[in-house]
């Protein structure tokens, strides 16, 4: 059986011209390349390499047995890859930070796909702050996180993927008086107090002054604190029955309760909100193959997330 360690040692003479130089690159003495050269051409029975005082070059064997062997060791290389990354997911782990909208609009779907896809990886999942994601990711307390971008696409240490651009729309109870006006603009809203994360300071940008009854500036961030402010948007229906409060949230994120009429849809003019949340994780930092696959399924599930939002949005007629 020829040897694959004097196949790669040849390759590395031919790759560096010089018995010398190829013997430095792999940390082994002259002679002991030499020696493996000749073994490699006892093995296969003929000359590979013509030895001239100031060059080398290939013999027709050793042209045949170079292409062959860069075939059989770049096969045998991917081949241990794909093991070691199936191995990896299969009994690996990932750690994952979302912000308040990517956790429901496709992070816990992703969620439970990777653990029915991958049963023994160990899924750490924690849902907080837009702004905390980031911090998370640079200490090294989660491998990746999910969250708003808008302030981080110019920062040096992350990169950054953008998954999610979400139409975000304003719920209300059945009932609600401002059913009455037909379609809204915004400064129809800002009369009743939202119910919502905190937003950005790029999205609080675009909000009339006066906020009104809506919330607050945050003089400081720029960040606009809703009236009701929430760490995550669930409990929606709850949190609007029986108030005049306004939800924010994704269209898909509450379509059931849309069609069992639990909440109503406000018919907005003008300004619309959208979500524009990504992959967050660091440059200088591998990540393991059971976060690269996680990866992969939340980009399935915002693809599926896109085609029913273009659904909902047909029927809606807009």
């Amino acid at each position: 059986m020829i040897s694959e360690r004097r196949l790669r040692h040849l390759l590395t003479v031919i790759e560096h011209g010089h018995f010398g130089r190829a013997a430095q690159a792999l940390n082994i003495s002259q002679p002991a390349l030499s020696k493996s050269i000749q073994e490699l051409e006892a093995e296969i029975g003929v000359i590979l390499l013509d030895r001239k005082p100031k060059a080398l070059s290939l013999t027709v064997f050793g042209d045949l047995v170079v292409r062959r062997s860069h075939e059989l060791i770049t096969a045998k290389d991917d081949l241990k890859r794909e093991i070691d990354l199936l191995a990896g997911i299969q009994s690996g782990s990932v750690k994952v930070a979302f912000g308040p909208y990517p956790s429901v609009i496709s992070g816990y779907k992703a969620v439970a796909r990777m653990l029915a896809l991958y049963p023994k990886v160990n899924v750490m999942a924690r849902v907080t702050s837009w702004r905390d994601v980031a911090s998370q990711v640079s200490s090294g307390a989660v491998d990746i996180g999910v969250a708003d971008l808008r302030n981080l696409q110019d920062d040096a240490q992350f990169t950054t993927e953008l998954i999610g651009q979400h139409r975000s729309v304003f719920f209300c109870r059945r009932g609600h008086p401002i059913l009455d006006h037909g379609s809204v603009a915004l400064t129809d809203l800002l009369k009743f107090p939202w119910i919502a994360p905190r937003f950005p300071p790029q999205m609080a940008a675009i909000l009339p002054r006066p906020i009104g009854a809506a919330g607050t500036i945050d003089l400081i961030t720029g960040e606009f604190v809703p009236a009701i402010e929430i760490d995550v948007p669930m409990q929606l229906v709850e949190l609007v029955a029986g108030s005049d409060a306004l939800a924010i949230s994704a269209l898909t994120s509450m379509d059931g309760e849309l069609r069992s009429g639990e909440v109503a849809l406000l018919p907005m003019s003008g300004t619309r909100f959208q979500a524009h949340y990504g992959f967050i994780y660091l440059k200088n930092r591998s990540l393991p193959p059971a976060a690269l696959a996680f990866m992969k399924v939340v980009r399935a599930v915002e693809a599926e997330i896109v085609e029913r939002e273009r659904v909902a949005e047909l029927a809606m007629g807009d």
